[in-house]
């Protein structure tokens, strides 16, 4: 069999995603590999696939049980012999295991980075043909990453005492340039094909909310679950005291909730932590010792009740929401105390007797720098999305529009001179205090040790009396966010000034922040369409039977139900509605042992909800009655002969013009907007206009056809990008979309058009 044939067969899908194509067939060819892919990517699939067509056994070096464990079952549920070696066999179940792989019964070994340095491990590895070995969650053999282990440095020990090297093979979702080039060199890997898919998780929406005070935080938790009441979620807190307090409120309000940090009882975390995988409890409440290999693919939310301690966990850590691919979203409930608990978690690390002193201070500073970065990404009003993906090396310009910062209304405020006023009271200082200091003095506290320092002498003191505290630290962060000021990695941080600051002293340099007036109701957009977006409610009726006849299964066979299938293979289902193993074989995630195990009673639960009936229960094709937008209420927009008898077609108007006369015709109570995007993607699919992406900028320019049609070029000018078109449209242009529209009746194909 090819990778193709492999991939149908045991995993239920056509084609490769994006990365996964050149890693496995560099694999094939003998090649090392690097893959950095984020979270819900396939990155398992990478190795796999290979695993599986290689003659020997590949060793996946991984680092928790519960990962290998989840990755052992999903194998064997789609007809593949897998096994793992963890400290929770027995010796006479690893002996039997590493005789069962010694002997071809399995093609893939999971095994602990202890493991390897094992004396029965290596005699196994030693006489057994070794055709791979793969490092998953490879940024933990960085002294720069958030999870770094000893004991990964040493698996290039383990691979070098093999007779013969075999294809070595590393992957993880969280990687900066420094820990990629760690991952290279410490491996070892040899003129390896390094891929880099990107960070972005573009189904996510990321939103930062500030909080004052722990009522507050517990409230906002509470509303937030009690308004997604039928979708699985994931809380996470800084904190034991947190979990518990979040955990018994959500009880208290009759909500099904789980809990899991290191005070629990190893039978009550494996308890808590199965209910929620199996969809018995909806949410589960947890310190970060939860999730990590948790491959529960359905997670709708995940909400943080405390900022973590870097990005690189939070990312982590929110990316365990929407690995379906589906829309999922990714709440940071934000305060400054935070900022404390994390200094005093960072500062009470158990010390790791393997490292020396210096490494220890190192990995503290690291630890310090990571927190300031979080730190930032919660106070900016910047695009959220970008601030993630900059920091992991992958800068992007503009908007995102799908995070909460993108869907905010501010205002810029020009806060130059407060500035000019921080940086003189910072070198009237000395620079030798932190931001709670440097506060006080400018605005004039009197404070008793103010005056023991002599602060309340300086010519700053009191300079921003006026200036509300809000205000202030609002600018005092922006400076740190542009590098004017930096902290110092103190437990107390110090405020340092950069070299540049001479810059805003003399003007030459405008310091302007967004102040967040409220948030766009009118338009929440995401690229990504949600369930309810796909279904009717018919169709949605139908995909909760069907995760019933899942859940059902999932029980008969003792496994988590995303293992039977997921989401959004349901959701295919719903669209395809199989009667057939033919036509169940074309949904998308079942495959052949999938379908031998489990595809009768999916088509028997289709067969009998529909009578038999190829019923039409998604938004692909044409139904009685107008889509309505789950979060407005509101029917789609369409056009009638009435409302066109209002329409003036009149001058060159573009299309967003066009587009605006169209929107004043409707009723705003119970109507949704029109979006110029429903006709520029028809024109271009039609031939009528072309689009190209040029550094982050997208120009249109009009074709032939669309000359014909009615549609011209207006060549413009901006200091930002320089030359740009704007496109017109004529009489007939107008017309012509207006009939286009009218055409679509009742229904625009939203898929396609993106409405």
């Amino acid at each position: 069999m090819n990778k193709y044939e492999v991939l149908k067969k045991y995993f239920g899908y056509e084609t490769l995603r994006e990365g996964q194509d050149e890693l496995t067939e560099s694999i094939l060819n003998g090649q090392d590999v690097l893959g950095i892919m984020p979270t819900g990517a396939g990155k398992s699939l990478c190795y796999q696939i290979p695993a599986l067509m290689l003659p020997g056994i590949t060793i996946v070096v991984s680092p928790l049980i519960s990962l290998m464990s989840d990755q052992v079952k999903a194998l064997n549920q789609a007809g593949i012999h897998a096994a793992y070696i963890n400290s929770s066999l027995s010796e006479n179940q690893v002996q039997k295991a590493l005789y069962n792989a010694k002997n071809g019964q399995y093609k893939i070994v999971y095994v602990a980075p202890e493991r390897l340095e094992t004396d029965r491990f290596l005699d196994f590895a030693c006489t057994s043909t070794i055709s791979m070995v793969t490092v998953d969650e490879a940024h933990c053999v960085s002294q720069w990453g958030q999870d770094f282990r000893p004991s990964y440095v040493r698996i290039t020990n383990f691979i070098e005492r093999l007779p013969r090297r075999p294809v070595v093979s590393a992957f993880t979702a969280t990687a900066t340039q420094r820990v990629k080039e760690d991952i290279l060199c410490i491996l070892k890997l040899t003129a390896p094909k390094v891929l880099i898919t990107g960070f972005d998780r573009k189904n996510l929406f990321f939103k930062v909310e500030p909080v004052k005070g722990g009522t507050a935080r517990l409230t906002m938790l509470l509303d937030y679950v009690k308004n997604h009441p039928c979708e699985s979620g994931i809380i996470y807190c800084a904190t034991r005291k947190n979990v518990e307090t979040v955990w018994e409120n959500l009880n208290r309000e009759g909500i099904r909730a789980g809990k899991y940090h290191a005070g629990l009882t190893q039978e009550e975390r494996r308890k808590f932590q199965n209910d929620f995988i199996y969809d018995e409890t909806p949410v589960i409440v947890a310190t970060n010792a939860f999730g990590m290999g948790i491959d529960k693919s359905n997670v709708r939310y995940v909400l943080h009740a405390n900022m973590p301690q870097s990005l690189e966990n939070y990312y982590q850590e929110a990316g365990r929401a929407g690995r379906d691919g589906e829309y999922a979203e990714c709440i940071l409930y934000y305060s400054p105390q935070d900022i404390m608990i994390n200094r005093t978690l960072i500062e009470n690390k158990g010390n790791n007797d393997q490292l020396t002193y210096e490494e220890l201070k190192l990995l503290h500073e690291n630890d310090e720098m990571r927190l300031n970065k979080i730190t930032y990404y919660c106070r900016t009003h910047e695009c959220l999305r970008h601030y993630i993906l900059h920091y992991f090396g992958e800068p992007k310009s503009g908007r995102c529009e799908n995070c909460g910062n993108c869907q905010a209304n501010y205002t810029l405020l020009d806060v130059t001179a407060i500035c000019q006023n921080i940086i003189q009271a910072i070198r009237e200082q000395n620079q030798r205090y932190g931001r709670t200091v440097v506060l006080n003095t400018i605005q004039g506290r009197n404070l008793s040790k103010l005056k023991q320092l002599g602060l309340d002498q300086l010519q700053s003191y009191g300079i921003c009396r006026d200036v509300e505290n809000a205000l202030l630290s609002a600018s005092i962060d922006e400076l740190e966010l542009e590098e004017y000021i930096i902290p110092t990695k103190d437990k107390y941080a110090i405020l340092k000034l950069s070299s540049t600051c001479g810059e805003i002293l003399s003007g030459q340099k405008q310091i302007q922040i967004k102040q967040i007036s409220g948030r766009d109701k009118k338009e929440e957009t995401t690229s990504h369409l949600k369930r309810s977006d796909l279904l009717t409610g018919r169709g949605l009726d139908l995909f909760e039977h069907l995760r019933t006849v899942r859940l059902n299964l999932a029980r008969e066979a003792a496994v988590a139900p995303y293992m039977i299938c997921s989401d959004k293979t349901l959701t295919d289902m719903c669209i395809k509605l199989p009667f057939t193993k033919k036509e169940l074989l074309q949904v998308s995630g079942i495959g052949e042992n999938k379908y031998e195990r489990f595809g009768e009673a999916f088509i028997a639960a289709i067969y009998e909800f529909t009578n038999g009936r190829k019923e039409i229960v998604h938004y692909q094709e044409a139904q009685s009655e107008p889509i309505k937008s789950k979060r407005t209420g509101k029917q789609e927009f369409h056009i009638t002969d009435e409302l066109e008898k209002q329409l003036l077609y009149e001058g060159t108007p573009t299309i967003s013009e066009f587009v605006a006369k169209l929107n004043h015709l409707r009723d705003e109570k119970t109507t949704k907007a029109l979006k110029t995007t429903v006709f520029t993607t028809m024109l271009r699919e039609r031939g009528y206009i072309e689009t190209e992406i040029v550094e982050d900028v997208r120009y249109s320019y009009v074709t032939p056809k669309g000359e014909l049609l009615g549609i011209s070029e207006d060549i413009r000018f901006s200091d930002r990008i320089g030359k740009y078109i704007i496109l017109h449209y004529n009489e007939n242009a107008q017309r012509f979309l207006v009939e286009w529209l009218k055409e679509c009746g009742n229904l625009i194909d939203k898929q396609s058009f993106n409405v």
